[in-house]
Formats: structure tokens, C-alpha cells, sequence
């Protein structure tokens, strides 16, 4: 495959990306400074929440989704953790539950009001304490209802279970102790029965969460992995990391085969982090570079060759971070397949992209 234009037969040849007006952006957001290689960011239909600059300790935003236009200075935080926070995840079966890590180890869990905030929400409504060190992922399980699982540079992930009453849990229900240095990502599966990680030793894992065991290990050298996605249920992986010259570099994987990827393909030579990200409906698979304002797109064959170039979404604008809207929260009338939020700290702003495509007959879309 390569990033260059090839003509085929494709519903989604000519999926373009849109930027929102000024007015649907959300302006004067202190976007944080951290350097970590997180999103920093995370959307429902409901909320934007967005990891904010904090004196004294961590703190992220939550805004309404419709509340777009300048952000008051004096706008309400989310504020208990003694560190940076991390990452943040909305809950996926709760609009108004999100969870959150940090640099002090710890993960909260916070209650959201149906309401605009008139204050700063300071008590979480559960807090887990487990990790050595600080927690830098989060994710919450797909399919079973308030499981969560948390990453730390202690090099454990725990598995955590909110429907007990206690309102501070410091027993996982299950550890997995399998890596030797600290998870950069984490991605399930459809359902929930498979765990891929990538780690700092660059090795690829999956990772059977209930048995604690690792399925499949890569340690293909010349592909430093960064980041991993299960690709739907195609029994594939994807992931973004470097090359041995340091170039930006993709591979697809075979879920049940790691020892060599399907495929492996440099992208260029800046030196910010590749997110991926996949809609399972579209067969469409996003790479978003941090630090330079592109979002390359292709589709996913589970045949060769693969992945075949669309096109590639430009701006001059850098982005920090990014948020995906859920499939639940587009405006099909629009014509719209995917939704991004584009965190621009040197502007303050968060710009929502649509990924449209474009219909043949206008008549079709009343």
C-alpha cells in the first residue's frame, strides 16, 4: 500500500474532511502542557472533556456539548488528583460517568451532573488506589458494564470492578503482571475477550484478560511499536510506532500470528506519535498525527493489499490531542461517517472535524 492516490472502486473514494466554523469550535480552552502521548480528550453525545492546566495538581473540563463559542476563564474544573492527570475516558454504557488517572497512582471515578457545572467537583464518587507509580492508561471494558482497567508504570494492569459499594477500592479484581516495562497502549477486541498492548520493550501482546496470559507476542525488530488497535472483528491488529531509522511507520498484524506483520509501511519522518482509529461500520482506519495538523484515512481489506489510500485531510494547524465522537452522537442527515475534536493549545481551541460523504443525489438526503 502506499499514501498515494490509486483509483478503485470504493463508496468512500471521496470522503472529505470538514472543519467547523468558529462559532461550533470551542474557544479559550486552557489545553494542557503535558507532554505525554495521550488523546487528552474524550467525547460522548453529552460532553467534551478536555485535560486542562491546573495549579497545585490535575484537573480536566467538562463542557456540554452544545456550549460551544469562548469558554468563561472562570469555568469549573474537575479537580482531586495531587498530579497531571493523564488520561480520561467517558464511561460507554453512562454519558454522565468518566473516569481519570494520574501521576499521584491514582484512578477516580466521577459522577457528571445533567446540568451546566456551577462549581468545581472535587469528590469522586469512587477513588482506586493499587499502583506503585502513576497510572497512564485507562480503558474501559466494551461489553461488561462498569469494569475498568488501568495501566501504571509499576508495568501492571489492573482490573478493577465498580459495582461494589465501597467508595475507595485498593484490591483489583485481577492483576495482569506480564510486562517488563511500561504499557504505551491498550486496545480490546469487539467483545471484550482479547487485550492487545503495546510496551516499551517494543513487543506486541494479546493478552487473555480472564486467564491473565498472554495469547500471542510480537518482537519484530525492525517495528518499534507505539500504539494498538484491534481492528473490529477482521482478526487483525494495527499499529503505529517507528522504524530503525526513526520514521514514522504502520503495520497490520494477524491477531493469531505475530511473528511477522502483513504489512509494513513508512509514512514520513516527523517525530510525533500516530493514533490510529477504525470504524468497524465503514471498514475505514484514521491515522492522526500528533504534532502536525494531517489525518491520513484508508480502507481495510481482509484481503491484500490490505489497506487502500483515500485521501488525506491537511491543515496548518498542529494538533495536541484528539477526541472521537461515538457512532451514537453523528449527524447522519449531514451525511457524516466520523467526528474528531482537534485539540490547537497554541490557539486554545478545540475544532470538531466531520468526515463526509458526499451522496450522488441530493434528493436522497430529506
Amino acid at each position: 500500500m502506499s499514501w498515494h492516490p490509486q483509483y478503485r472502486s470504493s463508496k468512500f473514494r471521496h470522503v472529505y474532511g470538514k472543519a467547523a466554523s468558529k462559532d461550533k469550535c470551542y474557544d479559550c480552552v486552557p489545553i494542557t502542557l503535558s507532554v505525554h502521548d495521550n488523546h487528552f480528550c474524550a467525547v460522548n453525545p453529552s460532553f467534551i472533556a478536555v485535560v486542562t492546566e491546573c495549579v497545585g495538581g490535575g484537573a480536566f473540563l467538562v463542557i456540554p456539548i452544545k456550549q460551544t463559542g469562548k469558554l468563561n476563564p472562570h469555568y469549573p474544573k474537575v479537580c482531586g488528583h495531587k498530579g497531571n492527570v493523564l488520561d480520561i475516558k467517558w464511561n460507554p454504557f453512562n454519558d454522565f460517568v468518566i473516569a481519570s488517572c494520574s501521576e499521584d497512582a491514582t484512578v477516580k471515578i466521577w459522577d457528571i451532573p445533567n446540568q451546566l457545572l456551577k462549581r468545581n467537583i472535587t469528590t469522586p464518587k469512587k477513588e482506586l488506589l493499587g499502583h506503585a507509580r502513576r497510572v497512564g492508561l485507562i480503558e474501559w471494558h466494551p461489553t461488561a458494564d462498569n469494569i475498568l482497567f488501568s495501566s501504571g508504570y509499576d508495568y501492571r494492569i489492573m482490573i478493577w470492578n465498580l459495582d461494589v459499594e465501597d467508595a475507595v477500592l485498593s484490591k483489583p479484581v485481577k492483576i495482569l503482571d506480564v510486562h517488563k516495562d511500561v504499557v504505551l497502549s491498550m486496545s480490546f477486541n469487539t467483545d471484550g475477550s482479547l487485550l492487545a498492548t503495546a510496551c516499551r520493550d517494543r513487543k506486541i501482546r494479546v493478552i487473555d484478560p480472564r486467564a491473565g496470559t498472554v495469547l500471542q507476542e510480537a518482537s519484530y525488530k525492525s517495528h518499534r511499536a507505539n500504539k494498538v488497535l484491534f481492528l473490529g472483528n477482521m482478526k487483525k491488529l494495527f499499529s503505529t510506532g517507528t522504524s530503525w531509522w526513526n520514521n514514522r511507520q504502520i503495520a497490520l498484524w494477524d491477531q493469531n500470528d505475530l511473528s511477522v506483520p502483513l504489512l509494513e509501511e513508512d509514512l514520513d519522518g516527523s517525530s510525533g506519535l500516530l493514533f490510529p482509529f477504525y470504524d468497524s461500520d465503514t471498514h475505514m482506519l484514521y491515522v492522526v498525527g500528533k504534532g502536525d495538523g494531517n489525518i491520513r484515512y484508508c480502507e481495510i481489506s481482509p484481503e491484500k493489499p490490505y489497506l487502500s489510500y483515500l485521501m488525506e485531510y491537511c491543515s496548518h494547524l498542529p494538533q495536541k490531542g484528539i477526541g472521537m465522537m461515538p457512532k451514537r452522537g453523528l449527524d447522519v442527515a449531514a451525511c457524516e461517517i466520523f467526528r474528531f475534536y482537534k485539540l490547537i493549545p497554541t490557539k486554545s481551541l478545540i475544532e470538531p472535524i466531520s468526515m463526509i460523504v458526499p451522496r450522488r443525489v441530493s434528493q436522497l438526503q430529506a
